[in-house]
């Protein structure tokens, strides 16, 4: 399909995707939106309702209230004793009154009551401040002969807080003649608390308030800074008017699903919403599986043709069912030769089909497994020629964990076999190149070691010749120089068949030797090369050390090589007071540990140049116009040998510190 064609088909497909969502989005906001506008009519509905209710209560208290005060007049005919007392059984069965007054005609006190629940309400301020609107209410009940309310006023309280009341003022008629005025106090906040249902305020806010709004008693709790729905009812009395407001915050929130054919829909909306997404979920899966098993398939092609190795796959019943183009180049055949082709197969030699297929019977049935690196055998082109094969087979497994037969992997390995006949001859002229090495090694490493026992047989010759120079000669200084002549002659010998041993590799006799003795069997070269140079030779070898199990030649020898190259490298940076330190100490190790002792050699020389350190044991390699390269690369090779290290550094303030460990003798052996 051109990619034109392919984008286009693309476009409209993810078109209709996206105009099916956009509609199902809008009919689930839709269907949500209908409910809240449902839900918040209803809710409004109610709280007008209930602010009907309360109002047809608060009217009919009131009328009530009006008609026990008329009672309470026409009971008592005035006398004031009586009249106290059924004025306070009034205060005690109505909370919403908070003082009952018995006035004459010009508005004289005669008597009152205060209600027994609160402290009196204007013993503060006095009634003073309240008589203009309970005049203009008398004045009003005067007219009509009925009852009339005065405008509500706020009057302070000793705890801080304060009251709204509002007079009502009954008038007393006899015979048509104003004898009297009852007038009683109501408190608005207990108006409303009394005469409205405990549920109602519960849940709702209910209070008074004046036309602009203004709230003058309010009963009730409400949650702020939600949605209320509010409801508001006038009060018109003779003489004041109020508002009844209420708020309900009993459903702030609509319902989101006010029915249950709205939540069905809804339900069903986001159920095809999420099928119709898995299903375009799927399809991008199928569609990009398949993709990436065109380009596996693709890619493994194209593998399979540029791969060296023959690859062959054949069934349970050894029938060939895949080869690749490197196996058909390798056995000379057409895939259409050899592909569903049985036993034996065309590129089996006849001399060897028997033992193929015998073979094959036997791998099939599944009675061994071939081995992990493979097997090697014969093949046969189809010009007739033979040549080897290395064969790696595993099981060919399929998806559903069943073997289907077996996958071989083919190497040609006649090259192989040829380049292995060439490193074979090779490998035989390197042994007798390495065996020529060798015997330079021994002569190079021979001459290095003896020349300082013979130096020491010259240097205690020339001492007994001068002592026979001036005869006659003392006898036992001929005998000490006889005796140090025949030991390094016997030092000679020992070096010869050690170095002998060691470019043999063999096992050296290893012996317990005391530290000390090591150093003192160097002492007497190294103390007559001192004495040459100058060189002022210390000793640090404690009592108590465990001995030292090792090769006691090659070891005195290491010793001696290290204090030369000490002494030679003093003398030729011409050190002012030239010192050397031989030390040996015991290596700190944890209870039941190998033990090991430490040999150091220590100068105050010029130290080792940071070019001449990455190449301080390598063999041949010299700063000395007369050295060999060979002394540092022994001592190391000998030290390792023993299993020990032989390391340097710095000595402070000046010269280098060479050490070395050797395996002490264990506490049981000794």
């Amino acid at each position: 399909m051109p990619s034109g064609m392919r984008r286009l088909s693309t476009w409209r497909r993810w078109s209709l995707w996206m105009l099916l969502g956009v509609l199902v989005v809008a009919l689930l906001a839709t269907l949500v939106w209908l409910a809240a506008r449902y839900e918040a009519s209803v809710a409004q509905g109610n709280v007008e309702r209930d602010a009907a209710d309360a109002l047809s209560d608060i009217r009919s208290a009131l009328t009530r209230n009006v008609q026990e005060l008329q009672a309470l007049h026409a009971a008592h005919h005035r006398e004031g004793g009586t009249w106290h007392v059924a004025a306070d059984q009034l205060l005690r069965a109505h909370r919403e009154w908070v003082r009952l007054e018995w006035r004459g005609p010009a508005l004289e006190l005669r008597a009152e009551a205060d209600s027994p629940y609160r402290p009196p309400v204007f013993t503060r301020m006095g009634r003073g401040h309240a008589q203009p609107e309970l005049q203009q209410a008398c004045n009003a009940a005067a007219r009509t002969s009925s009852h009339a309310y005065a405008r509500s006023y706020f009057v302070p309280q000793a705890d801080g807080l304060g009251l709204e009341l509002m007079e009502l003022c009954l008038p007393q008629v006899e015979v048509g003649r104003l004898t009297g005025f009852i007038v009683a106090t109501y408190s608005l906040t207990d108006l409303l608390a009394t005469h409205i249902g405990p549920q109602m305020g519960r849940s709702q806010e209910i209070s008074f308030t004046e036309a602009d709004g203004t709230r003058l008693a309010m009963h009730g709790l409400a949650r702020r800074g939600q949605r209320v729905f509010t409801a508001q009812q006038l009060l018109d009395l003779p003489g004041a008017t109020m508002v009844l407001r209420m708020d309900s915050w009993r459903r702030p929130e609509p319902d989101l699903f006010p029915n249950f054919m709205t939540a069905l829909v809804t339900v069903m909306s986001i159920a095809l919403v999420t099928v119709l997404f898995m299903l375009g979920h799927d399809t991008r899966r199928r569609l990009r599986v398949e993709e990436d098993l065109a380009d596996a398939l693709a890619f493994r092609k194209a593998m399979e043709d540029s791969l060296v190795t023959g690859l062959r796959a054949r069934d349970l019943q050894g029938r060939t069912t895949y080869v690749n183009p490197a196996f058909c180049q390798m056995v000379g055949f057409g895939p259409e030769e050899l592909l569903f082709s049985g036993p034996p197969a065309p590129y089996w030699p006849p001399e060897m089909a028997d033992d193929y297929r015998k073979r094959q019977e036997v791998r099939l049935a599944g009675g061994n497994s071939p081995p992990r690196e493979g097997f090697e055998s014969v093949f046969m082109r189809k010009d007739g020629t033979r040549f080897p094969v290395l064969i790696i087979e595993a099981p060919l497994i399929n998806a559903q964990g069943l073997q289907t037969g077996w996958m071989s992997a083919v190497l040609d390995i006649s090259e192989q076999r040829r380049v292995e006949e060439l490193s074979r001859a090779s490998q035989e002229r390197l042994q007798a190149t390495a065996r020529l090495a060798t015997v330079g090694e021994m002569a190079s490493l021979l001459s290095h070691e003896l020349n300082q026992p013979l130096a020491a047989i010259a240097s205690y010759a020339n001492g007994s010749m001068n002592l026979l120079r001036d005869a006659p000669a003392p006898a036992p200084d001929l005998r000490v120089a006889m005796t140090r002549i025949a030991e390094q002659a016997e030092r000679a010998g020992r070096v010869i068949k050690s170095v002998h041993d060691f470019v043999r590799r063999r096992d050296q006799a290893r012996e317990a030797v005391h530290p000390k003795a090591l150093v003192e069997a160097v002492l007497p070269l190294v103390n007559l090369q001192a004495r040459k140079l100058g060189v002022r030779v210390e000793l640090r070898i404690p009592e108590g050390l465990p001995r030292v199990l090792c090769d006691r030649t090659m070891v005195e020898q290491v010793l001696l090589n290290l204090a030369r190259n000490a002494m030679q490298a003093m003398d030729e940076a011409r050190v002012a007071q030239p010192a050397l330190l031989l030390q040996a100490r015991a290596v700190p190790a944890p209870e039941g540990a190998k033990r090991w002792l430490e040999f150091s050699v220590a100068d105050r020389g010029p130290g080792i140049p940071e070019e001449v350190q990455k190449q301080l044991f390598t063999p041949f390699y010299t700063t000395k116009a007369e050295g060999m390269g060979l002394g540092l690369s022994l001592c190391r090779t000998v030290v390792e040998q023993h299993g020990g290290q032989l390391l340097y550094e710095a000595n402070v303030p000046q010269g280098t510190i060479f050490r070395f460990t050797l395996p002490a003798q264990s506490a049981e052996s000794a």
